[in-house]
């Protein structure tokens, strides 16, 4: 398998959501993941579980020390760990930071949790929600006087975790390559949904961000930055900042009201936008499509799951890929001179189990 990371192993103790995003996103780019799953879970599995496409399955029963013995010896001969357990889980197992690090001390150790390893809720269970919840995230998200909605757990556990997890354990690779040693990579996703919060609280301290929900440029407020529902019922996405694609949107809409050139003018966005809510109700969203594609008004068709990879863009782009009969996001980035690629499906539980024991000369019989 080409990619970036080709000649990189990782080791992934199975979870759910960031956990194994991460496991995807560095298996995407080239690394070899080998997944831990329960014994229990033995033979289960399906191949459209995308975040663990490319990835080997070893089915092992971690409450059993001989096992646990033999997943040190794995560990002993690969470069990192993932692991998204409640902190103190892998400690009970034998398998903490100082005992992995007995065994490889330049393992890097990647653990994925909500809260991070220490704190007041570090061993409360919670989730995306709970996590984006206490970092503003959610709060600056909605209509005003309404409550926040449920996003997706993008913030959170994807952006906020598996994402900054990610980095966490490619860096510290580095850091090994340019002469560290192993090291833990604690990757809460308070901290990286806070990250991800950074230019909104640059906004906030440079008093440039009102603390109300659509009142700002960037969350619905302005006329030039929303959402617009369409003739067909269907919606258009206008994020016309700059004086220049503001000018497009006017004509692409043949909108001429002089009011609409005072564009930064607060009081009157509501004004000037219940015209554009107008103007856009008389088309179709596509209609509308057609006639914003190619144009500089940053305006594009808000798609379904089902529409996005029929798009002439994403299409021409090939942002979205076949396996096996079924659609999914291609890897991400792309590199000039490395290859990124879906090596395949997702395997069942333990279906590697043979080839990895005899790769890594571990005692088949502990792990089934």
């Amino acid at each position: 398998m080409s990619g970036p990371l080709k000649g990189i192993t990782l080791v992934e103790f199975v979870g759910i959501g960031p956990g194994p995003f991460c496991g995807m996103i560095l298996a995407d780019l080239g690394a070899e993941i080998i997944r831990i799953d329960r014994s229990s879970q033995h033979g289960r599995g399906n191949t459209i579980d995308f975040q663990h496409r490319s990835k080997l399955s070893l089915s092992a029963d971690l409450k059993n020390p001989n096992t646990v013995n033999e997943i040190k010896k794995l560990l002993k001969n690969v470069d990192g760990l993932i692991e998204g357990f409640r902190p103190g889980v892998m400690e009970r197992l034998g398998l903490s930071p100082d005992d992995c690090f007995e065994v490889n001390s330049n393992l890097v150790y990647g653990r994925m949790t909500g809260w991070g390893q220490d704190g007041p809720l570090a061993k409360t269970a919670g989730h995306d929600i709970n996590y984006i919840a206490l970092t503003g995230a959610l709060e600056a998200m909605g209509r005003k006087n309404e409550t926040p909605p449920p996003p997706l757990n993008l913030v959170g556990d994807f952006g906020g975790g598996g994402m900054f997890l990610a980095l966490g354990i490619v860096s510290a690779l580095l850091n090994i390559k340019n002469g560290g040693k192993g090291q833990v990579v604690d990757a809460a996703m308070v901290d990286g949904a806070s990250v991800l919060m950074s230019m909104f609280y640059a906004f906030k301290a440079a008093g440039f961000w009102r603390d109300e929900r659509e009142s700002n440029m960037l969350d619905g407020a302005a006329h030039f930055y929303d959402s617009y529902e369409c003739a067909d019922n269907k919606f258009l996405a206008v994020g016309s900042i700059e004086p220049q694609f503001y000018s497009v949107l006017l004509e692409k809409l043949e909108i001429s009201d002089p009011k609409f050139q005072d564009q930064m003018n607060r009081d009157k966005w509501p004004e000037l936008k219940a015209v554009m809510q107008e103007t856009i109700k008389q088309k179709t969203r596509d209609e509308w499509a057609d006639i914003f594609d190619g144009s500089d008004a940053c305006v594009a068709p808000i798609l379904s799951l089902s529409e996005a990879p029929e798009h002439h863009h994403m299409k021409a782009r090939k942002s979205f890929v076949e396996i096996d009969g079924v659609i999914q996001p291609a890897p991400a980035p792309r590199f000039s001179d490395t290859t990124t690629e879906i090596k395949h499906s997702s395997v069942k539980a333990g279906q590697n189990n043979d080839e990895i024991c005899e790769k890594f000369d571990l005692d088949r019989s502990c792990f089934s």
